[in-house]
């Protein structure tokens, strides 16, 4: 039996959906964990019209996401537990593949699926990296997370034991902290198959950028401070690099009315700072300018960086 989290606030706008596309597993041997973290919408009343005695709704006051995570792994009964946000999709045979892939590599104990994104709407907005890396992966996650997303493992669950539950402190990036840490201990086995929808929607607010920077910044220092990691420091200014050079794309993402110019300078100072590679530099500098003076062939600049570069991320 597998334990499926799913963590929600306020999310009356898509957690039918995500509910249904667990419901619709392949593999429906699962417990349905629910942590409702203070909703103040119509997100409970939603789910409690879904019909399925898989379903346990646990009711705490609002304290984000990492301890939503947390307090779902405290109530799993399973011995594997998998997480999905309100607002992603699963591919129907995204657990099933991943339970195969364990099977198949007994001496992994965390699956990971590739991952495609899609729009507030739920259409097909672009695909997802597809990285096959396998048993020791923590060079590779040093680098940027290659798992994309917090609802893509499954994870066995006394691996919580040594590595502890998800960093409340951050307020961001702690999806990508706790691969690291699972990383530095034990052994990852992708299925090479697509098994999560990762909604993008859009955000117009610089401030969580900042949040983001923060967060990342403090995980790269935190990994690259772990023993594993001490043979790996020429890594770091490469791992800095791809931090901001995804925050940089996120904020000319932003509509140039709502747009901070300085805080994309400063993401694009710092890229340039860090980046080992000057012909990726020239090339990010002139897709940069290019979206701030012509923003309408941006979508054809991202094309090129997600196809030259497989670290960059939405």
């Amino acid at each position: 039996m597998v334990s499926v989290i799913i963590p929600v606030y306020n999310g009356e706008k898509t957690i039918q959906a995500t509910i249904a596309s667990v419901q619709q597993q392949t593999f429906n041997d699962i417990e349905i964990i629910i942590i409702n973290d203070g909703s103040t919408d119509k997100t409970v009343e939603i789910i409690h019209q879904i019909q399925d005695k898989r379903i346990k709704i646990f009711h705490y006051e609002n304290a984000g996401l990492s301890a939503s995570r947390n307090r779902g792994i405290t109530q799993a009964s399973s011995d594997l537990v998998a997480f999905i946000d309100a607002d992603d999709l699963w591919i129907p045979d995204k657990l099933a593949s991943q339970l195969q892939a364990l099977e198949n590599h007994p001496d992994a104990d965390i699956a990971y699926s590739w991952t495609d994104y899609i729009d507030a709407a739920g259409n097909f907005h672009k695909s997802g990296r597809r990285i096959n890396a396998n048993g020791n992966i923590y060079q590779q996650l040093l680098l940027g997370n290659i798992l994309e997303n917090g609802s893509n493992p499954l994870i066995r669950k006394w691996v919580f034991e040594q590595v502890g539950g998800f960093d409340e402190s951050l307020t961001a990036a702690e999806d990508w902290d706790m691969y690291l840490r699972l990383a530095a201990n034990y052994q990852f086995v992708c299925t090479q198959k697509v098994g999560v929808l990762y909604r993008v929607t859009a955000n117009s607010m610089s401030t969580n950028l900042i949040h983001q920077e923060q967060a990342s910044v403090t995980v790269i220092n935190r990994a690259f401070n772990h023993p594993v990691a001490m043979q790996l420091q020429s890594l770091k200014k490469q791992s800095l690099a791809n931090i901001y050079k995804y925050l940089l794309f996120r904020c000319l993402e932003i509509e140039p009315k709502h747009r901070d110019g300085k805080l994309a300078g400063k993401y694009l100072w710092q890229f340039i700072k860090h980046d080992v590679d000057r012909h990726q530099q020239i090339r990010i500098i002139l897709i940069a300018f290019l979206q701030i003076l012509f923003p309408q062939i941006y979508s054809y600049g991202k094309h090129l960086i997600n196809r030259k570069s497989p670290y960059y991320g939405v």
